[in-house]
């Protein structure tokens, strides 16, 4: 490629996500990404890395001293969680509401465990009593379960749960991904013995770090795991039950990075770490139940706003996410054509969905920098517009009016 071909500055358009994720992050989370690099064990870094800890267990409403960042998608956290807590062989129980169960169960098939899912219709929850009995029946070592589904816009019940587990012997994971920062969650109040995240979503920053706290029951598991200390020790046997396959995931080693001791396993994403120190940082700012609170809010008003234009909302409503919800596509509209459409004229993308709900309803997001009122507003100011360019009879000023009305009376 010469010189003259050569493509110029990244440049990309403005846009305001209003999808499932990712979202527009927080300004200062984007300064905080430009910040100057410093090496991984420069009293700087080391010291953000403790801070940055510190702030998570606010996050996460625990004690626990084993709460880090994964370097990595949401994703990876979880695949770190569930290689480090599962070994071949084990029970693992995944109760699936969503595309997202069934990405646990992969995963946890991948770590070489038996796996045993239940399921329910897509827009509802489990009761307790039906996880219970699935426990019971299955006996299993971990119970891996989604908080938040996107794919659905559902928020199964967690407060019960820990309490399940720890009676009948169970380790509690969940992924958070999607509804940490933007709804309640109280990894100690309700017995979690790990929970992972991603920054992309209420937390209000970019794909790229995975938040995860572990109890010490938890931490117990991994450690006993560990069979590499930073390329020092033998690895032992690699077809021993109790060898962790991944050296990128192994909580065990990670545990150890970023502990007092600080021992090598990978280079720290500093960037990255910047900005999860930021999102973490501008939650406890403005107050973990004020953000939990503007979530709310938002999402009531968006949701009145759907409903005001005659859109039907799409699953069990008092199980919904604060921050985000499923619209049935009316009849005779493409449903990618008007997604495009508001993209292309407003710069304003929503999304579609997965699996059984592909092309049948529109997810619309207010999470993290965009759960406010502009936001909001703009987003089914333009949706009428769409709407009615596709032959769609809607009320003037309808969704706004109503979205502004929830506002007033929040």
């Amino acid at each position: 490629m010469t010189v003259a071909a050569l493509p110029g500055p990244i440049d990309p358009p403005r846009r305001l996500l209003m999808g499932p994720g990712p979202i527009d992050a927080y300004p200062s989370v984007l300064r905080a990404l430009s910040a100057p690099l410093t090496g991984q064990y420069d009293p700087f870094m080391t010291a953000t890395m403790t801070e940055t800890q510190e702030l998570y267990r606010g996050v996460w409403g625990t004690a626990n001293d084993a709460t880090v960042v994964v370097d990595g998608t949401s994703r990876a956290g979880i695949e770190a969680a569930i290689v480090s807590l599962v070994r071949p062989g084990d029970r693992v129980l995944v109760p699936i509401f969503g595309r997202f169960g069934h990405l646990l169960a992969e995963i946890s098939e991948r770590a070489m465990a038996e796996v045993h899912t239940i399921h329910t219709d897509w827009g509802q929850v489990f009761t307790t009593a039906a996880i219970e009995e699935a426990i019971v029946r299955v006996k299993p070592t971990l119970l891996a379960i989604v908080q938040g589904d996107t794919s659905t816009t559902m928020l199964q019940p967690l407060d019960e749960i820990g309490e399940l587990c720890r009676r009948h012997g169970v380790l509690f994971y969940t992924d958070a991904t999607a509804s940490l920062g933007g709804n309640p969650f109280e990894a100690d109040q309700w017995g979690l013995d790990a929970a992972t995240a991603g920054l992309q979503k209420c937390l209000g920053g970019p794909s790229g770090a995975a938040p995860i706290t572990l109890s010490d029951r938890a931490v117990e598991v991994v450690t006993a795991r560990k069979k590499i200390e930073a390329g020092i020790r033998e690895p032992g046997d690699p077809s021993a039950p109790d060898f962790v396959r991944s050296n990128y995931f192994d909580l065990g080693m990670i545990l150890d990075y970023w502990g007092p001791r600080r021992l090598n396993h990978h280079t720290e994403a500093a960037s990255m770490l910047y900005a999860a120190r930021e999102c973490a940082r501008l939650l406890l700012l403005e107050g973990r139940e004020a953000v939990i609170e503007r979530h709310r809010v938002a999402g009531e008003a968006m949701l009145a706003g759907v409903q005001a234009l005659g859109l039907e909302v799409f699953g069990d409503v008092a199980h919904k996410m604060t921050n985000i919800v499923a619209v049935a596509i009316p009849d005779g509209v493409p449903g990618d054509a008007a997604r495009a459409a508001l993209l292309e004229d407003f710069g304003i993308e929503i999304g579609t969905s997965f699996g059984p709900l592909a092309g049948k309803v529109w997810r619309i997001g207010t999470m993290g920098y965009n759960a406010r009122r502009d936001a909001v507003l703009t987003t089914l100011a333009a949706l009428e517009t769409v709407l009615r360019r596709f032959g769609v009879a809607v009320p003037a000023g309808g969704g706004v009016e109503a979205a502004t009305d929830a506002y007033a009376g929040a």
